[in-house]
């Protein structure tokens, strides 16, 4: 039979969120008001976490996938006191400088695992974080020490169901058998326009025993006992992961909402909030009311769960005492200083003098990297022989074998880089991801959260322009390095050659808070003279003129540097006085002093030509209105790369007749 105090507590983080929603006259009642029983019997009963330190280590994760249903997180993490967040900031619900704003940001409130929203993508960082559990236990557990050994738990509706991000992950999670993954269904049978029936009739349990995973079934969504024993029934199977179905009641126990589509995104009204609190024995003229006995029953709760982090601190006391290599091994890929390990790494900037595609001298330096970064994992969507994303002699991750750092993807590009989001966001890691550049198209919504989120996952995308040739305009990017470029703290890398390329990884697995793209050529490219850790400041000065103030100043990033270099070469015979800017990355440029950019691009010399084989959009804030581009205006055609670079313009002849049209 179930205890009062637990159907006090439940019923308390109903009102809770239900008030919420209403003072902000904002917000999603119906999830919190059906999922409420759920959550709170795995934060009570079943969730190994201590609010009081929210980043241990070993804690069991917990991610709100379907992220409108954030006062039910925010009841959450008020009730057991994590990072003071008060009553104050519950009334203070999608207001501006709260820490409750309208969809839970990771970084931003404490205890929130990750930023959800985008339906889907945290049912796929949960499997990221699942997949970072199982690698790092697999490479630090020893016998009796099970130093890493946590849970992750994702609750999500039918929404995150039907989005496709969510079969792609799953159905890795499955080949995989991360068994301590466990997905919680919230199973209303409503959406925004209504009954799903109108758009989404499939057996989802079904579905997802054909991925793989254990499926478990509660009917009624407030028997805390039947959604206990659910919780047990998924932990005890160790080689599958599972999936709970859990039927609620869209807006429970608000009689004029409840299983209506209107619960879901907007104030239950102040009638219907006391019909509701009413209903659920609660007093109706109480706004933001937590009880006493509720507020003891929790705290009672986190003093338990404090325990169990003093007990997981002495077992690691102990196993750091028996294995001192493992503990340096862990402090190393906690803590460690990459930044000062490659510096310090010779090999690492060595520059050899041929030419080379980008993509090969990346490979090559993925290859060093994984000897100073233990924590270095990564891979591809099925493309690792074409991105040259592969790290010999590391091992395949795989579930047989979870200590390999080489992950596999499969064709699931939009899931894999939220799968690297999880792992990043887990901690002890520093995932890389990789596919073609166009393809970045489908990665692009999880590549905005890791913006978002301040999550360092490098991106590497490879066969960066027309230069991919004959495969033709469905493989080649035109507009995508304007799209990446345009997200805010987001960094993009477009290397010229090994040395320019060297800086561009440097720079993404020393990022402490900011992901970055390395945008790689599939053609072979000369080693320039003069290429160094300069690209380190974004964009500099490549070659320069005699003159203080050149007659033009040809900017280029990646494949197209060598261009403005020749250029210059023939306009010289013209007396023409010409200053080479490579520009490897934008973002990088903008983040130096006006004193540094000024004497890159000085504001008196203003012809200028933008040298880059995709669209211009984005150089307009260099080339100014005196200036022009050699870049692409269209789509690009199959034919062999050099046939399409001399059929677009895309040549040395182009840019020295640009450049004499703007000078004369």
């Amino acid at each position: 039979m179930m205890n009062n105090i637990d159907v006090m507590s439940v019923n308390t983080i109903r009102a809770l969120a239900a008030d919420t929603v209403q003072k902000a006259n904002s917000g999603h009642p119906g999830l919190p008001l059906g999922a409420a029983p759920m959550a709170y019997e795995l934060w009570a009963k079943h969730m190994k976490h201590n609010p009081t330190n929210p980043n241990w280590a070993n804690r069991d994760r917990f991610i709100l996938s379907g992220g409108h249903g954030s006062s039910l997180l925010y009841s959450l993490l008020h009730l057991f006191g994590y990072g003071d967040l008060t009553m104050d900031d519950m009334k203070n619900f999608r207001q501006w400088g709260s820490k409750t704003p309208g969809h839970p940001e990771y970084g931003h409130t404490v205890g929130v695992e990750a930023t959800t929203g985008p339906l889907g993508a945290g049912m796929a960082m949960a499997v990221g974080m699942a997949m970072a559990e199982a690698h790092l236990s697999a490479r630090f557990n020893k016998e009796g020490y099970p130093v890493v050994d946590h849970y992750t738990y994702v609750l999500g509706g039918d929404g995150c169901m039907m989005e496709g991000i969510s079969y792609e992950a799953f159905s890795l999670a499955g080949t995989l058998k991360l068994d301590k993954l466990i997905v919680l269904y919230d199973s209303n049978k409503i959406s925004i326009e209504g009954d799903t029936d109108i758009a989404f009739t499939e057996d989802v349990r079904k579905r997802f025993e054909a991925f793989g995973f254990q499926t478990l079934v509660v009917e009624d969504g407030n028997n805390l006992e039947e959604i206990s024993k659910a919780i047990r029934e998924a932990k005890a199977d160790t080689t599958r992961p599972s999936m709970i179905t859990v039927r609620t009641k869209i807006g429970h126990g608000c009689p004029a909402k409840e299983g209506k589509a209107s619960a879901h995104g907007e104030p239950l009204g102040v009638d219907n909030i006391r019909a509701l609190k009413e209903n659920l024995g609660l007093d109706p003229d109480k706004e933001f009311y937590v009880s006493q006995e509720v507020y003891d029953h929790i705290n009672e709760i986190v003093k338990e769960n404090q325990k169990a982090e003093e007990a997981w601190n002495n077992m690691f006391a102990d196993y750091c005492k028996a294995y001192p290599e493992m503990k340096e091994l862990w402090d190393k890929m906690h803590n460690g200083n990459i930044a000062a390990d490659l510096d310090q790494a010779e090999e690492f900037w060595a520059v050899e003098d041929k030419a080379d595609a980008t993509r090969n001298i990346s490979g090559k330096l993925i290859n060093k990297i994984k000897n100073y970064v233990p924590g270095f994992v990564g891979g591809s969507a099925d493309l690792a022989p074409s991105t040259k994303t592969y790290m010999s002699d590391m091992g395949d991750f795989s579930s047989k074998d979870y200590a390999g750092r080489n992950l596999h993807f499969g064709v699931r590009e939009l899931a894999m880089a939220a799968i690297g989001n999880g792992m990043a966001l887990h901690g002890g890691l520093k995932p890389y991801v990789s596919t073609f550049f166009v393809f970045s198209d489908y990665v692009k919504p999880m590549a905005r959260l890791s913006a978002l989120m301040g999550v360092p996952l490098t991106y590497v995308f490879t066969h960066d322009s027309i230069g991919v040739g004959e495969d033709g305009p469905t493989h080649e990017p035109i507009e995508q390095l304007a799209m990446l470029r345009s997200l805010p703290n987001f960094t993009v890398y477009r290397p010229a050659d090994t040395a320019e390329t060297a800086a561009a990884w440097y720079y993404a697995v020393t990022s402490a808070h900011t992901p970055t793209a390395l945008v790689l050529t599939r053609q072979n490219l000369p080693q320039l003279s003069g290429t160094g850790k300069d690209a380190l400041k974004g964009g500099y000065i490549l070659s320069d003129s005699e003159k203080a103030c050149p007659d033009v100043i040809l900017m280029a990033s990646g494949s197209e540097v060598q261009l403005a270099l020749e250029a210059k070469e023939i306009l010289q015979k013209d007396n023409v006085a010409v200053r080479v800017v490579s520009m490897p990355s934008m973002d990088v440029f903008e983040q130096q002093d006006e004193v540094y950019k000024n004497q890159v691009l000085p504001k008196e010399c203003r012809k200028r030509v933008a040298v880059e084989a995709l669209s211009s959009f984005g150089w307009g804030k260099y080339v100014g209105l005196d200036g022009t581009y050699v870049t692409m205006e269209s789509f690009g055609a199959s034919a062999p790369a050099g046939t399409l670079f001399e059929k677009f313009g895309i040549t040395t002849n182009s840019v020295v007749k640009a450049v004499k049209d703007i000078l004369d």
